[in-house]
């Protein structure tokens, strides 16, 4: 009997996976299950050969989404789904969040279409506080920048910053800066198969007005962290909706799913984001969080 076999999708700058989820091979191998890493915009591959290809380090994919979208629909099978990876891959989703009814960051969009002035654009940022500009289609804080409303010299610089984005027919988004993140990190809920795995702690990324950044993502500080009784409620609540709000969600339970979490000025949790795609899961950080990934993969090719 032939072992199953199964592609592990990376980009060209992690062509082995990183350090996070090249055990997973080992783990997999353990199992039965023949895993290869294989960079997801490589023509040679032939991604037919494969039983089931998982998206695990494709992190160049948001400059070029529609053609990684083209991939991963002429996947023979891909988890997560293709239909949910186009869902995911424009954080617009959070409407659909919002209009499900789950707390999030709240939101003002502006649409590049709409050829908005500079004007127009400063109406729109919040008049108080700190605040976040962000194209819709973006990873790894890249695009990102946070300003202080209160500062005339950051305000022109936040202006810029959407204009830029908008000229560039960007579609941008502008939050709040919720400040608890600056103590308390924002916590990160990994889900595996739709069953709770495990949290963590991610740091505070921004710092203050957009600059760039060098490679793929900012680099993040992570620690273990036990997830309180109102982040698990919502994270639980977030996961059985899926089937209901995400298209191509319905059939199976995700293979993966992390719920990023901030807390707002209430201190109520509000989801931040929704990482279905292509998520770091921080797999070293929790006991048997590996093996219940590889469990999880290797059901999926046994059945």
């Amino acid at each position: 009997m032939t072992s199953p076999r199964i592609a592990l999708a990376t980009c060209s700058t992690f062509p082995d996976l990183d350090a996070d989820d090249a055990p997973l091979v080992a783990a997999l191998g353990s199992r039965g299950v023949e895993a290869v890493p294989a960079v997801w915009d490589d023509p040679s591959v032939d991604w037919s050969t494969f039983d089931l290809v998982v998206v695990r380090n494709t992190w160049d994919y948001s400059p070029r989404r529609e053609e990684f979208l083209t991939w991963a629909r002429s996947l023979p099978a891909v988890a997560n789904p293709a239909a949910v990876l186009e869902w995911n891959t424009d954080k617009v989703y959070l409407r659909d969040l919002e209009a499900a009814g789950l707390p999030t960051v709240p939101t003002i969009w502006l649409d590049p279409a709409r050829n908005l002035t500079s004007r127009a654009v400063h109406t729109r940022f919040p008049a108080m506080g700190d605040f976040v500009v962000k194209p819709t289609v973006s990873a790894g804080a890249k695009d990102t920048g946070r300003y202080d409303a209160n500062e005339a010299d950051q305000r022109g610089l936040a202006i810029v910053h959407a204009r830029d984005l908008l000229r560039a027919g960007r579609h941008v988004m502008v939050q709040p800066y919720l400040s608890r993140v600056d103590t308390a990190g924002e916590t990160a809920l990994v889900y595996i198969d739709g069953e709770f795995s495990h949290a963590v702690r991610k740091g505070p990324l921004l710092e203050g007005p957009y600059r760039g950044v060098e490679g793929l993502f900012k680099p993040e500080e992570m620690a273990a962290r036990d997830a309180t009784a109102d982040e698990r409620a919502l994270g639980d609540r977030v996961v059985s909706e899926l089937a209901q709000i995400v298209p191509g969600a319905g059939e199976l339970p995700l293979l993966y799913t992390r719920v990023d979490l901030l807390h707002g000025p209430d201190g109520a949790p509000v989801v931040l984001e929704l990482e279905l795609t292509e998520p770091s899961l921080f797999l070293g950080l929790a006991d048997e969080a590996l093996d219940r990934l590889a469990d999880a993969v290797a059901r999926r090719v046994a059945a």
